[in-house]
Protein backbone atom coordinates (compact mmCIF):
# COMPACT_ATOMS: atom_id res chain seq x y z
CA UNK A 1 0.00 0.00 0.00
CA UNK A 2 1.26 3.50 -0.69
CA UNK A 3 1.35 6.98 1.33
CA UNK A 4 1.92 9.93 0.22
CA UNK A 5 2.54 12.86 2.66
CA UNK A 6 2.85 15.96 1.57
CA UNK A 7 3.45 18.66 3.96
CA UNK A 8 0.72 21.66 3.89
CA UNK A 9 0.56 24.74 5.90
CA UNK A 10 0.42 24.96 9.84
CA UNK A 11 3.11 21.71 10.24
CA UNK A 12 0.04 19.02 9.26
CA UNK A 13 0.28 16.38 7.04
CA UNK A 14 -1.91 14.27 4.31
CA UNK A 15 -2.26 11.05 3.50
CA UNK A 16 -3.47 10.20 0.08
CA UNK A 17 -5.16 6.93 -0.34
CA UNK A 18 -4.46 4.89 -3.07
CA UNK A 19 -7.64 3.17 -3.18
CA UNK A 20 -7.65 0.27 -6.27
CA UNK A 21 -3.73 -0.49 -5.19
CA UNK A 22 -5.26 -0.92 -1.85
CA UNK A 23 -7.84 -2.99 -3.02
CA UNK A 24 -5.62 -4.82 -5.43
CA UNK A 25 -3.68 -6.09 -2.93
CA UNK A 26 -6.60 -7.02 -0.29
CA UNK A 27 -7.76 -9.54 -3.55
CA UNK A 28 -4.85 -10.55 -4.31
CA UNK A 29 -4.25 -11.57 -0.12
CA UNK A 30 -7.84 -13.41 -0.53
CA UNK A 31 -6.70 -15.22 -3.49
CA UNK A 32 -3.77 -16.78 -2.01
CA UNK A 33 -5.78 -18.32 1.41
CA UNK A 34 -7.67 -21.40 -1.20
CA UNK A 35 -3.97 -23.46 -1.53
CA UNK A 36 -3.47 -23.44 2.30
CA UNK A 37 -6.62 -25.65 2.54
CA UNK A 38 -4.84 -29.05 3.92
CA UNK A 39 -6.71 -32.00 2.93
CA UNK A 40 -7.08 -35.72 4.87
CA UNK A 41 -4.69 -37.69 2.85
CA UNK A 42 -4.52 -40.57 5.16
CA UNK A 43 -8.50 -41.31 5.70
CA UNK A 44 -8.98 -44.77 4.73
CA UNK A 45 -5.15 -45.71 4.04
CA UNK A 46 -4.74 -47.23 7.57
CA UNK A 47 -7.77 -49.57 6.98
CA UNK A 48 -8.18 -52.16 10.23
CA UNK A 49 -4.52 -51.89 11.29
CA UNK A 50 -4.18 -50.00 14.63
CA UNK A 51 -0.95 -48.17 15.08
CA UNK A 52 -0.88 -46.15 17.88
CA UNK A 53 2.13 -43.58 15.88
CA UNK A 54 -0.93 -43.44 13.00
CA UNK A 55 -3.09 -42.07 15.63
CA UNK A 56 -1.07 -39.37 17.13
CA UNK A 57 0.13 -38.81 13.57
CA UNK A 58 -3.81 -38.34 12.36
CA UNK A 59 -4.45 -36.47 16.00
CA UNK A 60 -2.00 -34.26 15.11
CA UNK A 61 -2.88 -32.94 11.40
CA UNK A 62 -6.31 -32.69 12.55
CA UNK A 63 -4.81 -30.48 14.75
CA UNK A 64 -3.09 -28.45 12.25
CA UNK A 65 -6.01 -28.70 9.98
CA UNK A 66 -8.30 -27.07 12.57
CA UNK A 67 -5.64 -24.44 13.34
CA UNK A 68 -5.13 -23.88 9.62
CA UNK A 69 -8.83 -23.08 9.03
CA UNK A 70 -9.10 -20.87 11.82
CA UNK A 71 -5.84 -18.69 10.39
CA UNK A 72 -7.80 -18.91 7.30
CA UNK A 73 -11.35 -17.87 8.62
CA UNK A 74 -9.25 -14.66 10.09
CA UNK A 75 -7.43 -13.29 7.52
CA UNK A 76 -10.80 -13.53 5.31
CA UNK A 77 -12.33 -11.22 8.38
CA UNK A 78 -9.38 -9.04 8.32
CA UNK A 79 -9.43 -8.51 4.40
CA UNK A 80 -13.37 -7.90 4.72
CA UNK A 81 -13.17 -5.33 7.60
CA UNK A 82 -10.06 -4.17 5.65
CA UNK A 83 -11.94 -3.62 2.31
CA UNK A 84 -15.08 -1.79 4.71
CA UNK A 85 -12.63 0.42 6.19
CA UNK A 86 -10.63 1.15 2.81
CA UNK A 87 -13.74 1.74 1.09
CA UNK A 88 -15.07 4.49 4.21
CA UNK A 89 -11.94 6.17 3.58
CA UNK A 90 -12.72 6.66 0.25
CA UNK A 91 -16.12 7.40 0.39
CA UNK A 92 -14.90 10.45 3.42
CA UNK A 93 -12.26 11.79 0.99
CA UNK A 94 -14.61 12.22 -1.76
CA UNK A 95 -16.67 13.96 0.35
CA UNK A 96 -14.22 16.22 1.72
CA UNK A 97 -13.08 17.23 -1.83
CA UNK A 98 -16.37 18.08 -2.77
CA UNK A 99 -17.12 20.58 0.45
Amino acid sequence: MEKELQATGGGSSEIKLDYEHVISTLENAEQALPPLFLSNVYEGINGANKLEFIEQWLEREEGIRELLNQYIEIVEKNIEDTKANVKTIKEQDEAITRT
